[in-house]
């Protein structure tokens, strides 16, 4: 336990803040599903569940339509559930919904030529910052070496530096 110069412990406020932090955590863990979009099917409802893990919510972006509140992921929760209760097999479903919204809707979109940038571009990103920091660092070990390399002091500077040295020990 610490204490502080008033004396009062600095680990009570930590704790609850831990304990909030992990109450967030798990309200932020609990899906988004409403109960009215639950199919009573359960084998039905857990094919539509792990799909919609896949699918992308376009509002939020970076949640699955099974994490996100938008009503544009519940719309899709819902269109999802239709096709399989219309009896659409998991890719049917799935083609459906990219169909409509293209593969922009995917979390992990396909590696195609209109998608080649998001597979390789951070890799081109590295490499490029790679390269900018090694030639940082040689520019700086080149700038260094050239610093410590002065030109040898002529006469008139050594005997300014002979003046200034024994100006500093007569004092």
């Amino acid at each position: 336990m610490i204490i502080s110069h008033s004396g009062v412990s600095r680990s009570r406020p930590r704790k609850a803040l831990l304990v909030a932090a992990a109450l967030l955590g798990a309200i932020s863990q609990a899906r988004a599903v409403q109960p009215d979009e639950i199919l009573k099917d359960p084998a039905l409802e857990a094919r539509a569940r792990n799909l919609s893990r896949e699918l992308r919510c376009v509002v939020c972006q970076n949640q699955s339509i099974d994490d996100s509140n938008a009503p544009l992921a519940r719309d899709l929760r819902v269109l999802l559930r239709d096709r399989l209760q219309a009896g659409d097999n998991d890719s049917a479903a799935m083609d459906f919904i990219v169909a409509r919204y293209g593969n922009f809707v995917l979390l992990k979109p396909p590696m195609q030529l209109n998608t080649l940038m998001l597979w390789v571009g951070p890799f081109l990103v590295l490499i490029a910052a790679s390269l900018g920091f090694g030639r940082y660092i040689r520019r700086s070990a080149t700038n260094a070496a050239v610093a410590t390399t002065a030109a040898p002091l002529d006469d008139n500077e050594l005997k300014l530096v002979e003046a200034i040295l024994d100006k500093r020990n007569s004092a």
